[in-house]
């Protein structure tokens, strides 16, 4: 894999991991940044060994959004960037997006600190999302003038409704780990000191599966929101029909036979209460 600058990347045991670096900065995604993780994200899909992705900031923070000052050094002229410009400019925000949007192997993302922004947006195109207690998460464009970019007009309002959407959008309200667990952007709360670790139980177990059962999971899961119920079966039946002959089933089925304890085991689920301790 090659060196980044603006992030760290690595891969073992089929587990990559992606880190935001630049924690001087609370891991702001600069221009080079985001060119940064589409490309590594694009080496990543590429590399058979990877099963599962998490991705992570350095330090104590996940990400807080795009970098103003490298948004204010973009433009030759404060203000007097023209539309065509800054729409040439967002391309690669969205290169960016869509590399982990569609990256087809499952994503942990492990948020710890501030997810502001472009930050909060990242973390929503995750498929599973774990807070740490101390995370804040706040769509803070509309203080700066902007519209919610990297996904967020996507992904938000399907995971929370349109009000809930439109509330958290214009009024770029922050909110905390245990506010975002109950809305639905979040899988589990867990205090900071063990945020990473269980992003690591999960995607070890994640690591344990069957890569071609994960991977169309996925695939039909994404597609749902757009589809109908018999488009939907026959995703299913095509989907089922790859799984059914693979290798990773023939030995699933035959560990079955013999008792086995299965490779494939979901760690006990383990969140915060909004007012109580952590349970497990």
């Amino acid at each position: 894999m090659k060196t980044f600058e603006t992030i760290l990347c690595a891969v073992q045991d089929g587990i990559a991991t992606l880190t935001l670096n630049r924690p001087k900065a609370l891991n702001a995604i600069s221009r080079q940044m985001a060119d940064e993780m589409t490309e590594a994200l694009t080496q990543l899909e590429a590399d058979p060994a990877v099963r599962v992705l998490v991705l992570r900031g350095a330090g104590d923070a996940f990400c807080a959004g795009g970098d103003v000052r490298d948004m204010a050094t973009a433009q030759a002229a404060p203000g007097q960037r023209s539309a065509d410009e800054a729409l040439e400019g967002m391309a690669r925000y969205r290169r960016m997006t869509l590399a982990l949007h569609h990256f087809p192997r499952p994503v942990i993302a492990a948020v710890d600190g501030v997810a502001f922004g472009a930050g909060m947006s990242l973390a929503l195109l995750a498929d599973l999302v774990l807070l740490s207690d101390r995370a804040r998460l706040c769509l803070v464009f509309q203080r700066v003038g902007l519209v919610p970019d990297c996904g967020a007009l996507y992904t938000l309002p399907r995971l929370v409704g349109l009000q809930q959407a439109k509330a958290l959008a214009l009024t770029a309200r922050e909110i905390s780990a245990t506010e975002a667990h109950a809305m639905g952007l979040a899988l589990e709360v867990l205090p900071w000191e063990q945020l990473h670790a269980r992003a690591q139980q999960l995607a070890e177990a994640m690591a344990k599966g069957s890569p071609t059962a994960l991977v169309l999971t996925k695939q039909a899961l994404d597609a749902s929101p757009q589809s109908d119920l018999p488009a939907m079966l026959a995703l299913e039946a095509t989907s089922q029909a790859v799984a059914l002959t693979s290798e990773e089933h023939r030995q699933a089925v035959q560990a079955f036979a013999r008792k086995e304890t299965p490779r494939y085991v979901w760690p006990v689920p383990h969140t915060i209460a909004r007012n109580g301790p952590a349970t497990e």
